[in-house]
């Protein structure tokens, strides 16, 4: 389509430093109030040339996808002051870690993203369901229609598509997922597990949400620092303890989670054995990704202990990643295949329309010269219905050749041309 493009202006975790994301996050209450601007039956604070509009907004990116009229350097321009605008961030600050992609680049992009490949960690599925909440927002406020709306649809399905038939999302690509992954195979079912975290470190906290995700419910937490401990239990509705009841807490859990800061091993043979002779049919499995550890080794060589250190799950994480790398070929070979469906009837759209005016034009002269007929001819009632539905069948007749022809060229991609001349001839835009 000559004078409408879709443009795509962002920036990720590949072109900005998490300082830069942070400044321009936005909130769902700060997005619902962007995407007015990109709703046509507001003119208030509207974008010029801006028809459309779709926002997608994540810890590690900021998005906005627009189908603009006319010129997209102007419609950029107007984007990039919406944006500071709307984070109260000088453009200055931000302009140089942008991307601009237009057309079939940020359809690509999009499609991209969708099926996992433009994420932090290669195949994780959680940007699929960013993209489809960003699409049902801008739906609910009426920013995505017909050419954003379709390209949001078609991308969610790329996304499932690429999940559905590669395994590009099927191993754990992170420690604290392989960590929950390896606790389920041990131990099974996870649902009635008791998981003790010792430590309130972010990277304990990630390792217990992804037990959480496997259906633990029961967490202890074990610190020092009661405080600390019994608000990061009360998270998830667990309870805490401090390091004095650390060897009763033991007896009782079947996943040690180990994230401490101290320069020694907290955990060892010795303190291990009186917690499993009180449990000898119930195995203990221990991760540690503390650095340096927290659990000596020699904690191996009690019966029914399972102990994987950082070093282990980096290892399985690595295994995972080369797996899904080697799905990518597949994933962009699906990539290709939907982009190019959705620019053949991205290409449609102009083919559509015109033919939809033409036959409309032509229609209105059809009608406007029946009725000068009638008024000169003294037909019945069933002659005026011959008249009427020879000249209908002969409209038809003439117009089914153009239209076909319009439809083959919209096909190859060629149809500018044709359908500027049609346009032309007829006049379809001299009512515009």
């Amino acid at each position: 389509m000559n004078d409408t493009n879709i443009l795509l202006i962002g920036l990720s975790h590949k072109t900005a430093p998490v300082e830069i994301r942070e400044q321009v996050t936005l909130t769902p209450t700060m997005l619902r109030s962007a995407m007015t601007h990109f709703d046509t039956t507001h003119w208030q604070g509207r974008l010029a040339g801006v028809r459309e509009g779709v926002i997608v907004s994540t810890c590690n990116r900021l998005e906005i996808y627009t189908w603009v009229d006319g010129d997209p350097i102007t419609a950029a321009e107007q984007i990039i002051e919406f944006l500071g605008h709307s984070t109260e961030t000088h453009p200055a600050e931000f302009f140089k870690y942008l991307y601009f992609l237009k057309n079939e680049a940020a359809v690509q992009h999009l499609f991209s993203v969708a099926a996992g490949l433009d994420s932090l960690v290669l195949g994780e599925p959680q940007i699929l369901g960013q993209i489809t909440e960003a699409y049902e927002l801008a739906l609910s406020q009426g920013s995505a229609r017909t050419v954003l709306s379709t390209l949001f649809k078609n991308a969610i399905h790329t996304g499932k598509r690429a999940r559905t038939d590669t395994a590009i999302s099927v191993n754990a690509a992170s420690v604290s997922s392989v960590a929950a992954k390896l606790a389920e195979a041990l131990l099974g079912d996870l649902a009635q597990r008791q998981v003790l975290l010792i430590g309130t470190g972010e990277m304990g906290a990630t390792a217990v949400k992804s037990l959480v995700q496997r259906g633990v419910s029961h967490i202890t937490v074990a610190s020092r620092t009661y405080d600390h401990a019994a608000k990061l239990a009360q998270v998830w509705g667990g309870h805490a303890v401090n390091f004095q009841k650390l060897a009763e807490a033991m007896t009782v859990a079947d996943i040690v989670i180990t994230a401490t800061g101290a320069p020694h091993t907290i955990l060892n043979r010795e303190l291990l054995q009186p917690a499993m002779a009180a449990r000898p049919d119930r195995p203990l499995f221990l991760i540690d990704i503390a650095v340096p550890r927290d659990i000596d080794p020699d904690v191996l060589e009690i019966p029914q202990v399972y102990l994987y250190d950082i070093d282990d799950l980096q290892q399985q994480v690595a295994d995972n990643v080369r797996e899904r790398q080697s799905q990518v070929p597949q994933v962009e070979a699906i990539v290709c295949e939907e982009k190019e469906a959705y620019l053949r009837w991205l290409r449609s759209l102009d083919v559509v329309s015109t033919v939809i005016d033409l036959r409309q034009r032509v229609e209105d002269l059809r009608q406007l010269e029946l009725q000068h007929l009638f008024k000169k001819l003294h037909l019945s009632e069933h002659e005026a219905e011959l008249v009427a539905a020879m000249s209908h069948r002969l409209v038809n007749k003439i117009l089914h050749q153009p239209t076909v022809n319009l439809k083959k060229q919209a096909a190859t991609g060629d149809s500018a041309a044709y359908v500027s001349a049609v346009r032309h001839l007829f006049a379809l835009d001299n009512d515009r």
